[in-house]
């Protein structure tokens, strides 16, 4: 069975995807990501946002603020462990990135949230931050861009 380049394409960037999820508190950097996915860094990041809706930073920062979101709601872990817990070198820049996918402050968002009472697949989902910039741009392979939008 052969595929097509855009298939193979798509499941070399979906192991770069997966790398970051896998990997996301360590330090990436898009060389690695795209040595995964088999391109050539300018060529990666522009295939990563064509596919997914938004760059590898991006998404990155995102899946980081995620993983914040829940510690924040779910334990009683301070601000500063968390942003280092997920990845982010200091505090100011943990906030900074956090007030701007989430549209509050670290702080703001513990003390308004609460855990949730459902498995953990449907609390990612109802709590995912969604993609702003990139639902701008739109069509996504897979259909995230638009997907985000609507939670």
């Amino acid at each position: 069975m052969r595929l097509s380049a855009t298939e193979d394409a798509n499941r070399r960037l979906l192991r770069a995807r997966d790398a970051i999820d896998r990997h996301f508190a360590e330090s990436l950097d898009v060389a690695a990501l795209a040595r995964v996915a088999l391109m050539s860094p300018a060529h990666f990041i522009r295939e990563f946002k064509a596919t997914f809706g938004e760059p590898p930073h991006r998404y990155l920062q995102r899946r980081r603020v995620e993983r914040a979101m829940a510690l924040l709601r779910d334990s009683a872990v301070s601000v500063t462990e968390v942003g280092l817990a997920v990845g982010f070198a200091s505090t100011g820049t943990f906030s900074r990135t956090f007030k701007s996918v989430v549209g509050e402050s670290p702080s703001t968002y513990r003390a308004q949230s609460r855990p949730l009472p459902a498995p953990g697949c449907f609390v990612r989902a109802w709590t995912r931050p969604s993609a702003r910039a990139g639902a701008a741009a739109g069509s996504s392979s897979f259909g995230e861009a638009t997907a985000a939008t609507d939670l």
